[in-house]
């Protein structure tokens, strides 16, 4: 049996606190994963949005700043695995490398439409400039699941020819009939199934890990769950699913002065 631990979309701005990204790294420092998922936007990429083109809050983006605000918060996310990495080599006591894995999302994706609307873009701008193979990270094309230990992983998965995502974590697990974790959705939800072996499997809409509030949305819709997630006991598409929230992490994580966080002798 395995741990998966899955992050849902950081959408990461800049001049925004990456601090919950720290806090991330140090509970997976702490839990030692065996696969780390990112399920997809990780970068806002705001300078690519069609949603608000030609308003006052469009002004002063670019891209260059969109892309090193990503870069610098997955940095800020590795740094405690890295930590850990290190100071179990310097003891030569058991390695720990778990298996990186990102899907793209629609906010990476705004890329690949940037150039069809602009083919003189083509070039300039690429999936490339997020540098997440140089960081360790195996890169999965957008709305491409993967699986992993019976378990299906996408930045979202879609429903009927139009290709929309599906409206729940009950519809999902009807759809694609195995284990399936998505992000996408502002809140978390979900759905369990048994197969005929006995099988337990989980359909998850993972929620967000970001500490921001989005725009578009009032108090009304900002019912939004922050977190991330632990897949226990892996095996065959089943698992013992456990939400850490994002409060959580930051009160065993985030004192300032770092007091609180979490720090291995040796």
């Amino acid at each position: 049996m395995t741990k998966h631990l899955v992050i849902p979309d950081t959408q990461v701005k800049p001049g925004h606190s990456t601090a919950h990204l720290k806090w991330a790294g140090e509970y997976a420092a702490e839990k030692k994963p065996d696969v780390i998922i990112h399920i997809g936007d990780h970068w806002d990429m705001a300078s690519l949005s069609s949603y608000d083109v030609g308003k006052k809050s469009f002004e002063g983006r670019r891209y260059i700043n969109d892309i090193n605000a990503g870069i610098n918060a997955m940095r800020v996310f590795l740094e405690p695995i890295q930590r850990e990495q290190e100071r179990l080599k310097r003891n030569k006591w058991k390695q720990w490398n778990p298996r990186l894995v990102f899907t793209l999302g629609n906010h990476e994706h705004r890329i690949e439409r940037a150039i069809e609307a602009d083919p003189k873009l083509d070039g300039l701008m690429k999936y490339e400039d997020f540098m997440l193979e140089e960081m360790g990270f195996e890169v999965v094309p957008f709305l491409e699941p993967i699986v992993i230990d019976d378990i299906a992983y996408c930045h979202y998965f879609t429903s009927g020819v139009m290709g929309r995502p599906v409206s729940s974590a009950k519809l999902m697990l009807a759809k694609k009939y195995m284990s399936c974790v998505m992000g996408h959705v502002q809140d978390r939800d979900i759905a369990y199934a048994r197969k005929a072996d006995g099988t337990n499997l989980l359909g998850l809409f993972s929620g967000i890990y970001y500490q921001h509030d989005e725009d578009y949305l009032t108090p009304q819709t900002n019912g939004s769950w922050a977190g991330i997630w632990m897949l226990n006991e892996v095996a065959n598409g089943g698992c013992d699913e456990l939400p850490v929230s994002i409060n959580y992490l930051r009160q065993k994580y985030g004192e300032e002065d770092g007091s609180n966080l979490l720090r291995f002798t040796g």
